[in-house]
């Protein structure tokens, strides 16, 4: 069996319009045979911030765009008490299909597999190469350990400065959908105000 590889799909292109459209022309790996379709990323072409998260959810598949459900919610939120302005970011995911499991109707998440995110990693390069943020925020675990090796561990990295050739200044936070595993109302808040604070003090890194 061949192995998951997008990069025969990545064009040599320095436009991330051309860079998207291809994209959804992806079968470097399986998780395009169920998805709906390709969720790239969307934000000014020379934006000085760029999220990364894991891979779009049921509601971003559904509508062909990033963070656009709950845990999109939860980042919106976040960044307003920050004041940074999303039109600003340039947000985009480590995987570009959702992966998941039926239960019911409902679509169920399922934490994709190092050969997938590895597979999918030449889109996210192509999108650091074009972007060139100053300021990279990695959201998650799956995330870190796509851009950064195995070896990242969240905890470790929060809040810190990361030494990385990635951009001039990297750092990592957890993925918004963590504030909504919470297991009450008192731990939601207080994982969305240690967020909103990590985002807050990335604005002054390029304000």
């Amino acid at each position: 069996m061949p192995r998951s590889d997008a990069t025969p799909y990545v064009p040599d292109t320095n436009s991330l319009r051309a860079l998207r459209q291809a994209a959804q022309g992806c079968r470097g790996c399986p998780l395009h045979e169920p998805a709906i379709q390709v969720v790239f990323g969307e934000g000014p072409r020379k934006a000085a911030l760029m999220l990364v998260g894991e891979m779009p959810g049921d509601r971003e598949d559904r509508a062909g765009a990033v963070f656009v459900g709950p845990a999109g919610r939860e980042l919106d939120r976040a960044l307003e008490q920050a004041g940074i302005s999303r039109s600003d970011a340039y947000i985009t995911n480590a995987v570009k299909h959702f992966k998941f499991h039926e239960r019911g109707k409902r679509r169920i998440h399922d934490t994709p597999k190092k050969s997938e995110v590895d597979a999918c990693f030449p889109w996210l390069a192509a999108e650091l190469r074009l972007v060139r943020p100053r300021v990279l925020v990695i959201l998650g675990a799956t995330a870190g350990k796509a851009l950064l090796g195995s070896s990242f561990r969240l905890t470790a990295s929060r809040g810190r400065e990361i030494e990385s050739d990635l951009a001039p200044y990297v750092t990592a936070t957890i993925h918004p959908a963590a504030v909504l595993r919470a297991p009450d109302d008192a731990g939601r808040e207080a994982e969305r105000r240690a967020f909103a604070s990590d985002l807050a003090a990335v604005a002054k890194r390029f304000s």
